[in-house]
């Protein structure tokens, strides 16, 4: 089956949202709301704690405890902005999918990924994601369901990934 269609930054940001959601992201931001708990700990013991209060101290902290709440939206900011930034200016995208795999072919390249190379999908109201197999979900791709001719298709789409990758 063949989908046509030209990705959108709401594809893109969908697509990095699913990424981010079963990759290496989710990992970052444990790490992170870790490292802004703890600092939010030393920034009150640096107030009320024994001893006089430190300000400077709880200042510091204070600015590490933003940074970090600052940090997890604008990685997916910037992800979606390069990505766009790619993939936008190759216009449309034909995507075939088939029992080997997926070719997209646009105006500037053929990309052919094969199931074993995207072993895993999920499926969002507006696409199919596809992901790698490795933990970070590194590898990425879209198929929106409206590069499809008929509705029907989306379950024949959905049928063919079910058949050849894991549903996440």
């Amino acid at each position: 089956m063949e989908l046509v269609y030209t990705p959108t930054r709401a594809d893109v940001t969908d697509a990095v949202r699913v990424q981010m959601r079963h990759g290496w992201y989710r990992w970052l931001m444990r790490v992170v709301r870790t490292v802004a708990v703890l600092a939010a700990l030393v920034m009150v013991l640096e107030l009320f704690g024994p001893g006089d209060p430190k300000p400077a101290g709880a200042v510091r902290m204070a600015g590490l405890v933003l940074l970090l709440v600052v940090l997890g939206p604008l990685a997916r900011w910037v992800t979606v902005r390069q990505m766009y930034a790619l993939i936008g200016r190759q216009g449309e995208f034909r995507a075939r999918v088939d029992e080997d795999g997926v070719r997209w072919t646009t105006r500037d390249s053929e990309v052919v990924h094969r199931w074993q190379l995207l072993s895993r999908y999920t499926e969002t109201p507006t696409q199919f994601v596809l992901l790698s197999g490795d933990k970070g979900g590194v590898g990425v791709a879209a198929l929106p369901k409206r590069g499809l001719t008929d509705p029907a298709e989306v379950d024949r789409l959905r049928q063919v990934l079910e058949r050849n990758a894991t549903r996440l």
